[in-house]
């Protein structure tokens, strides 16, 4: 079958559009996933209920209180809680070997005599720090 140009030559070509109504059926068919879900309370009698509501129509489990979600550490104190990442820092200066830092102040001069760099190696490191950044504010605002 030629796939049409148009949407005009697609809505007149009834193969097409059977085709593509079955495509949508299988689609409607289709079973959702969900890795993950995060539900809490102060309740402690709110929360239960909610797990036996939701249990009820969907397989779950309680994995108890919140420590560690997409990088992010959280230690919950009677007065606060706290959000911070220095497990996932420590894990990516030890992943791409840079135990050591550069003062902000410094400036970076173009090394003609260095070898190539790894690409790979490199975007995983600025993928990282964009992360990083992009997670806590006022560490993206002074980098």
């Amino acid at each position: 079958m030629v796939e049409p140009k148009k949407v005009e030559e697609a809505l007149l070509d009834e193969d097409w559009t059977q085709e593509m109504q079955e495509d949508l059926n299988q689609f409607e068919r289709s079973k959702v996933y969900v890795d993950d879900i995060i539900f809490g309370s102060t309740n402690g009698l709110m929360t239960q209920e909610f797990f036996n509501l939701v249990s009820g129509e969907f397989e779950m489990s309680m994995m108890g209180e919140l420590n560690f979600f997409l990088g992010l550490q959280i230690k919950q104190i009677p007065t606060s809680t706290l959000i911070h990442q220095q497990k996932y820092v420590r894990e990516l200066l030890k992943k791409f070997n840079m135990s050591t830092h550069i003062a902000t102040a410094t400036k970076l001069n173009l090394d003609e005599t260095c070898a190539s760099i790894d690409q790979k190696m490199y975007n995983g490191i600025i993928g990282s720090l964009l992360y990083l950044t992009g997670s806590r504010p006022h560490i993206m605002l002074s980098v």
